[in-house]
């Protein structure tokens, strides 16, 4: 039995993606990202200084934070104020490791970077898209470094997006919605460079395991999804804005 898509998708296609930038008026970044029912709003803010563990180091740091607002699924979610729930804490680092890797944080300098991540509505891939919308939000605020004089290089080295790839009657299937999550034998996501260097992969079999083999399969397929993203990216970046 062969998996047939919810959307007719085909097994190596994404969803409709978007980003909008300038969202907001005050970030420095500001993108709300659709990728497909999924709406994820990504902004980028700077502040001059670095936490403790770096000042006198003359390098930058980048970090994250990941809501979810309380009407982005079905059943309304309860906000999470002094105590944020494991998975929060885990996507959230994972969105600031992903984008880390986009930097150099000598050429950086002093300055502290953070991307935060409100998903308005979840139909799956909120951590992907945090992280493939938070790079355009990302290069935006270096511009406005950039710009104002503050910088006099980029410091971004890499372009970074992710993807998630399910296995689906044993098969690899890109970019999985809310129905394809649920189903999955396997959900994988995956954070690759530009130069298609990997920077983390999260998967775990819900039920038995998997090959060597579907793995691979999983990888040729992500790297797919991620060369598109990157085409979209830079689309998105290269329009002129009012």
């Amino acid at each position: 039995m062969v998996w047939q898509r919810p959307d007719g998708r085909h097994f190596d296609q994404l969803r409709p993606i978007r980003f909008e930038r300038q969202f907001t008026r005050f970030a420095a970044g500001s993108v709300l990202t659709c990728c497909g029912n999924t709406q994820v709003l990504c902004t980028a803010t700077i502040q001059p200084g670095v936490p403790r563990f770096l000042e006198g180091s003359g390098k930058g740091w980048l970090t994250a934070e990941y809501r979810m607002l309380p009407s982005a699924t079905p059943q309304r979610q309860n906000r999470e104020f002094m105590k944020l729930s494991g998975r929060t804490q885990e996507i959230q680092r994972l969105i600031g490791r992903s984008l880390r890797a986009a930097l150099d944080m000598k050429a950086l300098g002093e300055w502290t970077l953070t991307i935060d991540a409100d998903v308005l509505q979840a139909d799956a891939g909120t951590r992907t898209t945090s992280i493939t919308g938070g790079y355009v939000a990302l290069c935006d605020a270096i511009d406005q470094l950039l710009t104002s004089g503050e910088l006099q290089q980029s410091p971004i080295r890499h372009q970074i997006a992710a993807v998630s790839v399910g296995l689906l009657e044993g098969e690899p299937f890109l970019d999985l919605d809310y129905t394809e999550d649920v189903a999955a034998d396997l959900d994988c996501n995956v954070v690759l460079n530009d130069q298609l260097e990997l920077i983390e992969i999260q998967g775990t079999a819900e039920h038995g395991s998997f090959t060597r083999t579907q793995l691979n399969q999983i990888l040729d397929v992500a790297e797919r999804g991620v060369k598109a993203l990157f085409d979209l990216q830079q689309q998105a970046l290269r329009t002129q804005l009012p």
